[in-house]
């Protein structure tokens, strides 16, 4: 049987050891940091003095654990480590990182304990017994204190991020709805570069309950994918949307293959509306405008899960066309006639008189692309002139586009069937 106060005799001889020397031990860790963890030790010169003065106070703590028997599971994280976390979480150091540091520091901490127990006689029994407990207490220590500095760093993430976006929302609408723009200030405030070339997109997601994280996700996704030169300016305009700005080189292509790989990985629920690039202020705001446009028509489209994303440069004169809903839906009356009705019948031709139209009039196309019979093109084509009253070559391009608007809003625009 291993006698407990001989064990605690050692531990309390070791924590005395390790007090006398704390500034080795410090130094150490710092070491450790620079090899593994480079960016906490390479910061400003006002927060690694308060990584020191972190590291000083956690030391402290836990080596008033072992000298004086303290419940490891009891202690508080000491001020300098809270503030240290909530200055990472101001900066954007990530989570994992402040983690890894604490075990890093009790790893190094621990590794001491065997050559300082030696240093006086200890049977192999009791020194296992004192390895076993400086293992077991240190883990607590560092469990209790971890939690408590992660969620420190989380509620200061959340709250900063939640100023920084009021203040970085407050200054786009002001960007959006002023003339008279100080450029400088301005971008220095949003952290991005005004002078540049800009694709501005409306992101929200189709499900009530997904998270606006995923919305952040889906951006920081299609950032990645597009062809951007820095880091998107995001604003949320509420909770289920979000403006974003993606920063583009003047030289970078644009065209639907770009956007086509920008969203096909994203999340199913994710809806993105892209205005064409603009450069400068008022590429920003005109920008912005399309894609406001074309959220606005995205979210009448009948079959949401066929979009992923709409552009402008596919759908701006359509998005243009319903801004005034009734009075499109009376111009759309007027120029398909009983075409307009929303039944299965004047669906399949409308969809086929607008594949034949789209196809540059060609049947065979039109036939192709509906994996039909170049009879059947032609039999609803001529069925589709009866019902209009008129030929197709009349009014050619109002006829095409009242198509291509029922095609992609549907009932919204179609008159009820009988």
């Amino acid at each position: 049987m291993i006698d407990d106060a001989i064990v605690t005799a050692h531990v309390e001889r070791i924590a005395d050891a390790f007090i006398a020397c704390a500034g080795d031990l410090i130094a150490e860790v710092v070491d450790v940091y620079a090899r593994e963890l480079p960016h906490l030790v390479l910061d400003d010169e006002a927060v690694v003095n308060l990584l020191s003065a972190s590291l000083l106070q956690n030391l402290g703590t836990v080596l008033r654990v072992f000298r004086h028997g303290l419940d490891p599971a009891q202690v508080r994280a000491p001020a300098a480590a809270i503030e240290y976390a909530r200055r990472l979480a101001q900066r954007g150091t990530p989570v994992i990182d402040l983690v890894r540091a604490y075990f890093l520091a009790c790893n190094t901490l621990i590794a001491h304990v065997p050559s300082e127990a030696v240093r006086q006689p200890v049977d192999s029994d009791v020194l296992a017994a004192v390895i076993r407990r400086y293992l077991a207490d240190a883990f607590v220590f560092i469990d209790q204190v971890t939690q408590q500095v992660v969620t420190a760093y989380q509620e200061e993430r959340e709250h900063w991020l939640l100023n920084r976006s009021a203040v970085r929302a407050r200054r786009v609408r002001e960007l959006l709805a002023s003339d008279r723009v100080d450029i400088d200030p301005a971008e220095k405030a949003l952290g991005y570069r005004l002078r540049g070339r800009h694709l501005a997109a409306f992101v929200w997601h189709t499900e009530t309950d997904a998270s606006a994280r995923s919305l952040e996700t889906a951006t920081t996704t299609m950032s990645q994918r597009l062809p951007a030169s820095g880091a998107p300016l995001v604003v949320p305009s509420d909770e289920h949307c979000l403006w974003v700005w993606f920063p583009l080189s003047a030289t970078t292509p644009f065209d639907d293959d770009v956007l086509h790989r920008a969203t096909d990985v994203i999340e199913p629920h994710i809806r993105v509306a892209f205005g064409d690039p603009g450069t400068g202020v008022t590429g920003f705001r005109s920008s912005h405008d399309q894609a406001r446009r074309v959220h606005a028509l995205a979210v009448l489209v009948d079959d949401q899960s066929a979009h992923r994303h709409l552009a402008f440069r596919d759908v701006g004169a359509l998005a243009l066309m319903t801004v005034d809903l009734p009075a499109t839906r009376s111009w759309v009356a007027r120029t398909l006639g009983s075409l307009a009705t929303d039944d299965a019948q004047h669906h399949r031709l409308r969809e086929t008189l607008l594949a034949f139209l789209s196809t540059g009039g060609s049947f065979t196309a039109a036939a192709t692309a509906l994996t039909i019979h170049k009879n059947s093109v032609q039999y609803r084509v001529r069925k589709a002139e009866q019902v209009l009253q008129r030929p197709i070559a009349d009014n050619r391009i109002d006829l095409e586009l009242a198509l291509k608007l029922c095609q992609l809003v549907g009932k919204t625009v179609l008159t009820p069937g009988k």
